[in-house]
């Protein structure tokens, strides 16, 4: 049997959802009402179940995202959630709080979300072991280290493989609650990497003023999926459940067309769901959102990784300007730049620096008002007005189908298998009269059968065995084809099956006698949880604490020194630390585990 391989979407909303599946997602995950992480982006019950009903349609899988800790008093509400989800036919929810393992709630499955410290091979033995199907794995690993680990659990691994980057391990941000009282594991992050820090030397001296020290890049390993396959991933899944519309189908979209090129040139490869997608504009990344790209760590780390100028969205590169006048400026490009553009540049103090294009001759931009543009300065479109355009028309998803239709004693027969392999045999009873011109009745025939109309299907073939050519009205073709194709709808819908979870024993090594606020204990279910894995002194989750003083607020694969040229495997220069960051009159603490190549913000 090939390896199912899974192109993942995110969906802020339903509408988002079905688009995606349309453009050719094999899956999509969802925020619940309620407990998502992004707590900006949650849905309805009754949305949910109408993506769950359109996506099971072409065998593709909604998974709900129920991954904020949990409080005691919220642990009934989350369980009464969890059933109504799996009514609907939710096929997994994804989690991070242990308390889930506890629950008395029904048989849908679990996969751990990336702020279950999936990093460490050891945990990642762990959810293996107690029976969690799929684990998604952290954004800083390498190739080789995921490779280990597939060669040490039986789970299904998940990957991010395009979209934002936290600059701190998933499940590890405490800046966000120290800072405003909006925690990240809550779902309500603040987003503090995205804003302005100083860096500051031991003696105060200034070392870099006023940047996003902590900002990454976007992440992009289109250029490695074939390694990732090799490693491993069987689930690619896209970064985005706060991104509008336009991005989740031109980066579904792409991913696709990447994934169906690998599939089509080896046959140990199939797509985990039906369909194909007629995708009406060219996908490109560079045209929608996004902060630089980067490949992170995935294979050794990557020299650009952070977006320290800005935060924002900088789009494709258009080139650099090549003169200024008092009629405006031109830019060097082989890109076509119209009315209704936006662009930018940065600006002498490194400031994104963007404008709208009211006026344009060729390559020229015709303003009085240059914001400061030089000769030579980078110019980048973050809104591309013919690509939105673009991106409106609709993305449509069909199943292909084979028809036969046979003569019987009282009417005709008529046969239907998708690509699947579902099947349908309908009789019809129907008067039948010889055609008088038997080769334009049956094209007649032919032609109205392979109209699918608004139907999921595409009937891509029909074969007509009848002993002699037979006349049917145009209407009783397409009652006959209607019929058939609503009655395979309804058969694959049937043949549909969910996979049930089956929690397991763990045979693991106990977990370590004293764990601490980073294991995310906010309720007596993950308490428990761990106390039967041998835990006996558990500290209370962050959330729950009143002095984050000396506590680490971040911890960072992404490393200040290394991003500025400081790594001491790579200079000499003397520092003297310790380095701070410091913004709104508030200073935190930067700790080097140079040993690990890791950072961590402290709470000073």
């Amino acid at each position: 049997m090939p390896n199912k391989l899974e192109l993942l979407s995110p969906a802020k909303d339903l509408e988002c959802g079905i688009t995606a599946i349309n453009c050719g997602a094999d899956a999509i995950y969802i925020g619940a009402p309620n407990f998502g992480a992004r707590a900006a982006a949650g849905n309805s019950i009754n949305d949910i179940s109408k993506l769950v009903k359109h996506a099971h349609k072409f065998w593709a899988k909604v998974y709900v995202t129920v991954n904020t800790i949990i409080y005691d008093n919220e642990l009934e509400e989350v369980r009464y959630l969890i059933s109504k989800l799996y009514n609907i036919g939710v096929d997994a929810i994804i989690f991070q709080d242990m308390a889930l393992l506890k629950m008395e709630i029904p048989p849908i499955q679990l996969y751990a979300s990336t702020q279950t410290h999936n990093y460490e091979l050891d945990r990642i033995k762990l959810l293996d072991e107690i029976g969690i199907k799929r684990i998604i794995l952290a954004r800083e690993l390498s190739l080789d280290q995921i490779k280990e680990i597939r060669k040490s659990v039986n789970a299904e691994l998940e990957f991010f493989i395009h979209g934002a980057l936290c600059v701190c391990l998933s499940g590890q941000c405490y800046m966000s609650h120290a800072i405003t009282g909006r925690s990240a594991n809550r779902g309500e992050c603040a987003q503090p990497c995205r804003m302005e820090y100083t860096l500051i030397d031991r003696t105060g001296k200034v070392i870099v003023k006023d940047k996003h020290l902590l900002s990454l890049r976007d992440l992009d390993l289109s250029a490695y999926l074939n390694d990732l396959i090799e490693a491993g991933i069987t689930s690619f899944k896209i970064e985005g459940r706060l991104k509008d519309i336009g991005y989740v189908k031109n980066i579904t979209a792409y991913y696709r067309h990447k994934l169906d090129a690998i599939i089509e040139n080896n046959s140990s490869f199939e797509k985990s769901s039906s369909g194909y997608s007629i995708i009406p504009f060219v996908p490109d990344p560079e045209r929608t959102f996004n902060r630089g790209y980067t490949s992170y760590f995935i294979d050794g780390k990557d020299e650009n990784i952070s977006s320290v100028d800005s935060p924002k969205s900088k789009g494709k590169y258009l080139g650099v300007v090549s003169s200024v006048d008092k009629r405006g400026f031109t830019i060097d490009t082989h890109e076509t730049i119209i009315t209704g553009d936006g662009i930018c540049f940065f600006d002498e103090e490194g400031e994104l620096v963007g404008m709208s294009v009211n006026r344009v001759d060729g390559d020229t931009i015709l303003t009085t008002e240059t914001k400061g543009i030089k000769v030579g300065s980078a110019v980048y479109r973050n809104y591309d007005r013919a690509f939105e355009v673009e991106l409106k028309k609709e993305c449509e998803r069909k199943i292909r189908v084979n028809i036969s239709v046979d003569e019987t004693k009282t009417g005709l027969r008529v046969t239907a298998v998708d690509e699947s392999g579902v099947t349908i045999v309908k009789n019809f009873d129907t008067e039948k009269t010889i055609a008088e011109s038997g080769m334009k009745a049956t094209e007649t025939f032919k032609k109205q059968f392979l109209k699918s109309g608004e139907s999921i299907f595409d009937v891509v073939d029909i074969k007509i065995n009848f002993k002699q050519p037979l006349f049917f009205p145009v209407k009783d073709i397409n009652d006959l084809r209607r019929t058939v194709l609503e009655l395979l709808e309804k058969e694959r819908t049937a043949k549909y099956k969910r996979e049930k979870f089956e929690a397991r024993s763990s045979k693991f090594k106990k977990v370590e006698k004293k764990l601490d606020y980073k294991m995310n204990v906010v309720n007596k279910l993950s308490e428990k949880f761990y106390k039967e894995l041998g835990a006996e002194e558990i500290e209370e989750g962050f959330e729950l604490q009143k002095d984050f003083s000396g506590k680490t607020l971040m911890t960072c694969k992404y490393c200040i020194k290394d991003e500025l040229g400081y790594c001491p495997h790579n200079t000499d220069e003397k520092l003297d630390e310790p380095f701070y960051l410091s913004n709104g009159g508030k200073k935190y603490k930067l700790v080097f585990n140079c040993k690990d190549c890791k950072m961590e913000i402290v709470h000073e």
